[in-house]
């Protein structure tokens, strides 16, 4: 265990103590943006999320607004217990299912609907009711939502998406019309207590109520951007009714509360200049946790957050008004562009059959039956082993708690990128050409965990990628340790 890794000892502690009974399973629950480490803690009575981060000023900001949002019944998960290092802290289960979850399974139906007025009702308490009193000497990192913040935003998607993108601008001028886009932007009033990652990722579902997470980065600042945050949000894809409808319902809520009456135009005005300064802040996220962190959730949500832009863009002539950023975004937000980013389906009619094997490596490499013969073995014995782990030695790399440790504790997420990049190349190829078999095999010693947790990731990433059929085997699965 390295200094910086969890004790989680020390979480089992805070459960014992809270429940006055020992938690009896432990298990790591992955988070794909975060460095904070989460654990769910349960025994056959009880279940809580235990939590390990080493920026303590980010965890006081935590603490800090739970406290503010409870205080005015505003649904977030309650803290039970916190470590004296305040590193360490256990707070309520809320599930694993959030608004995004509900979204995806039902689709646009008026349950979905509703949970998002929900939401944007909860939203509004937040922001307008809390913000009033809000310390905001207890933010932890950035305290306002000002010119400086918004010049950052653009930076971000300018160094980590627009450069990585190839595409030709004037940079000198650029840089001249963000300094002014940020002053205006900067001067659009007023600021409250401003959420900053307002997404349905965010936004849990339980007991028939909607929970918020994730509040840490909470900041004074333009309370619509977190209103487009939620609405544009990428992978969403919410519909232009549905956009509309939901901005209504969140100002029908400012105008149910005990505040001054707001200037709806204005506030308008200001949410579409946040819209566009939301879908770029965003790419700028995709592009350094997806292009440069290789992370799989962001770079498939490229795709979705460029046809945001283009959608915006279309629908906005005059936004932004200033001609080499206005340029810039047309250009990351053509159709050619989409294109490079977008899943890419197969002819229903391709005759390719991918055959996706685990082995051990003590029983020797599989050989290929096909007619073509090729294809690739990856070696997955340089990935940390779960097996050395006595609670995961009669499991395999099918079972959840196998499969969080690997994408938590190893550099198996690293290693799949590189296996995605390279089969990807032969794949895209054999459809152009019509191929009818490629062969693909991962080992490692036992031909139980890390071999047949990265056979599974590849079928699922082939079958979503390009809806093509793929033929999984685990070839020792007879001989995994029971």
């Amino acid at each position: 265990m390295s200094n910086n890794a969890p004790n989680t000892k020390i979480l089992e502690e805070l459960f014992e103590e809270h429940f006055g009974k020992k938690a009896d399973t432990i298990a790591i629950i992955p988070i794909s943006g975060s460095d904070r480490r989460y654990y769910r803690l349960s025994n056959e009575d009880n279940s809580a999320i235990g939590t390990y981060n080493l920026n303590i000023a980010e965890n006081n900001s935590f603490y800090y607004f739970t406290d503010l949002f409870h205080k005015h019944e505003i649904n977030v998960p309650e803290i039970y217990k916190r470590a004296k290092d305040r590193k360490y802290y256990l707070q309520q289960d809320l599930g694993s299912f959030s608004l995004f979850d509900q979204l995806n399974q039902e689709g646009f139906t008026d349950e979905v609907k509703q949970n998002y007025h929900k939401s944007l009702e909860q939203l509004a308490k937040l922001q307008w009711i809390a913000g009033r009193e809000t310390d905001y000497n207890q933010c932890f990192s950035v305290k306002q939502f000002d010119e400086k913040a918004i010049i950052a935003d653009f930076l971000y998607f300018k160094y980590y998406f627009a450069d990585l993108q190839k595409v030709v601008y004037d940079k000198t001028e650029l840089m001249d019309e963000i300094e002014e886009i940020s002053k205006d932007l900067g001067r659009i009033q007023p600021k409250m207590l401003m959420y900053r990652d307002f997404q349905s990722r965010n936004i849990m579902l339980h007991n028939d109520k909607v929970y918020f997470i994730d509040y840490q980065g909470c900041m004074q600042g333009p309370p619509q951007y977190d209103v487009a945050s939620l609405l544009w949000q990428a992978k969403a894809q919410l519909p232009n009714k549905w956009k509309e409808e939901l901005l209504n319902g969140y100002v029908t809520s400012l105008n149910n509360l005990p505040i001054a009456r707001l200037d709806e135009m204005y506030l308008r005005k200001g949410y579409s200049q946040f819209v566009m300064l939301r879908l770029v802040q965003v790419l700028g996220a995709y592009g350094f946790r997806g292009l440069l962190e290789r992370k799989p959730h962001f770079i498939s949500s490229i795709g979705p957050a460029l046809k945001n832009l283009q959608s915006f863009l279309e629908d906005n002539p005059q936004i932004p008004a200033y001609p080499q950023l206005r340029s810039l975004l047309e250009k990351i937000s053509s159709k050619d562009m989409i294109a490079h980013y977008s899943v890419i389906q197969s002819d229903k009619n391709s005759k390719l059959r991918v055959t996706v094997n685990s082995f051990a490596y003590k029983n020797g490499i599989p050989k290929d039956k096909s007619e073509h013969g090729g294809g690739y073995v990856f070696d997955c014995r340089g990935i940390l082993n779960p097996g050395r782990v006595e609670a995961y030695k009669k499991q395999s790399g099918k079972d959840e708690a196998v499969k969080n440790y690997l994408l938590m504790e190893t550099k198996m997420p690293e290693f799949l990128e590189h296996v995605f990049a390279l089969v990807t190349i032969n794949v895209e190829d054999y459809l152009e050409r019509d191929f009818e078999s490629l062969n693909i095999s991962f080992g490692c010693t036992g031909g139980q965990h890390r071999s047949v947790f990265a056979a599974e990731q590849l079928e699922k990433f082939l079958k979503n990628k390009y809806n093509i059929d793929v033929v999984l085997t685990h070839l020792n699965e007879k001989n995994w340790l029971q």
